[in-house]
């Protein structure tokens, strides 16, 4: 290896080191290790590896370091096929608590908005979809001169969606791009000419394939679950009962029976919310924070939650409607037993309803109860808040007005977060209506606002 290379992968791990400290990580995985070695080549990368084995942290620790904080231009890009994988993996860089600036951008916000952000904090690093970022380069919102990494994640299913004419715009504008990276756990057959690794440079790109390890470990359990009747919604009713407050994500395959699950389920008093594309993007957001903090053990969704989902504890995957496709069945059960957790995918089968061929024969059976378990209660409630960090208003002032006015302690509130024009908190859900009545007309730093449990 040329003196430069050992070098620059000192660098890498002795900062290294201190990041997966931060993060509470003890080491990297072996192709983690094995992305930290081919980085320095500088050659083209092409990552594919199994979901929940840590791929955003793989290629986010050893680009960190080859961004300059006081360059001041954007140095890389991280392109991602939905808003909700982008936001997590800018959330990742964050918690790595790095001296240079990365910035997320999506649609479902003012374009106006992000552009004063790319401004005024002048970010190393972007995070954005698509068609977003191909709308601020058609504007001239940053100077792309200074871009000299991409990175592709999800790159089957950047392709999949259609992102093919946004793609070519946005590398076509790079003039500077010197190095692909492309992401995914499941391979594509054959990539476009403007998304393939270039040749010329350091040399050909490298191919580095997890695919063929064990990806569950052992720690995904597969099981199959018979409906006495076509309409499965009564046999997933029964089995959301026996799971309980288990965090559970459950798949359908359009957004019209998204919503009608969803429906179910309330009116049975379990509780659940849906989440898909055709939702506006505060309900999204809010579904996703209730299911996050705990006060919704079950979200129903359309395969949008089956990448980027990063979410701690997930125990169960369900099946109400099995996919066409093996890769997206494996990208929904990746969202369970992760890393070194254990998880359950469920397969709610109607009769005479065959397993798909990507799928073994033998999949044992789930017992369940003969009727419905009572629907389970969760710990924790959301409280919404209608002022936010345009007011203002900080997560220690949220915290300090809950603890004073409410008589709340610590072990009563969870997660707290504050976004441009509201605020969300965790309350022990026992606490909810006591809480409520004694901020009622209560002014949180100074200011009038409604505070009312989040729908």
């Amino acid at each position: 290896m040329p003196a430069k290379n050992m070098v620059f992968t000192h660098y890498i791990y002795m900062h290294t080191s201190d990041i997966l400290s931060r993060l509470g990580i003890g080491a990297l995985t072996p192709m983690q290790e094995s992305v930290a070695q081919a980085w320095p080549t500088g050659r083209d990368l092409i990552l594919l590896s199994p979901t929940g084995t840590g791929k955003t942290l793989a290629f986010l620790l050893p680009l960190a370091q080859g961004l300059d904080a006081a360059d001041g231009r954007v140095q890389a890009v991280v392109l991602s096929p939905s808003r909700e994988l982008a936001q997590q993996t800018a959330l990742v860089f964050a918690d790595m608590h790095t001296e240079t600036r990365a910035l997320c951008l999506h649609g479902g916000r003012p374009a106006m908005d992000e552009h004063r952000l790319l401004r005024d904090l002048r970010p190393a690093l972007l995070v954005a979809t698509p068609g977003r970022l191909a709308d601020h380069l058609r504007k001239g919102n940053f100077d792309p001169a200074g871009v000299q990494t991409l990175v592709i994640d999800e790159f089957d299913k950047c392709l999949e969606l259609g992102f093919h004419d946004e793609m070519r715009e946005i590398i076509d504008a790079l003039p500077s791009l010197r190095r692909r990276v492309l992401l995914s756990a499941t391979d594509a057959p054959q990539l476009p000419a403007f998304a393939r690794p270039s040749a010329p440079g350091p040399g050909p790109a490298l191919r580095l394939d997890f695919l063929g390890a064990d990806e569950g470990g052992g720690r995904l359990a597969l099981r199959q679950v018979p409906s006495p009747s076509k309409d499965k919604l009564g046999t997933l009713l029964t089995l959301l009962s026996t799971l309980g407050t288990q965090p559970t994500l459950v798949f359908a395959n359009h957004r019209e029976s998204v919503d009608r699950i969803a429906r179910f389920l309330r009116e049975h008093r379990f509780p659940a919310a849906p989440f898909h594309g055709g939702m506006e993007q505060d309900d999204r957001e809010r579904a996703l924070y209730k299911f996050r903090a705990g006060a919704l053990p079950v979200l129903v969704c359309t395969d949008l939650a089956a990448r980027g989902l990063d979410i701690d504890g997930l125990a169960n995957v369900v099946h109400y409607h099995l996919p066409p496709q093996a890769d997206a069945f494996t990208h929904r059960n990746g969202r369970t037993a992760r890393w070194t957790a254990r998880g359950a995918a469920y397969l709610i089968l109607a009769p005479g309803e065959p397993l798909p061929p990507y799928l073994p024969a033998d999949v044992p059976a789930a017992p369940l109860p003969a009727a419905p378990l009572p629907p389970p209660r969760p710990a924790w409630a959301v409280i919404y808040i209608g002022k936010g960090k345009r007011d203002h208003l900080s997560k220690g002032d949220i915290v300090g007005f809950l603890c004073k006015k409410a008589s709340l302690g610590a072990d009563d509130l969870g997660r707290v977060d504050v976004f441009p024009h509201f605020a969300l908190a965790a309350v022990r859900a026992a606490r909810l209506r006591q809480t409520l009545r004694l901020v009622q007309g209560e002014k949180i730093k100074g200011l009038k606002t409604l505070i009312e449990e989040a729908k």
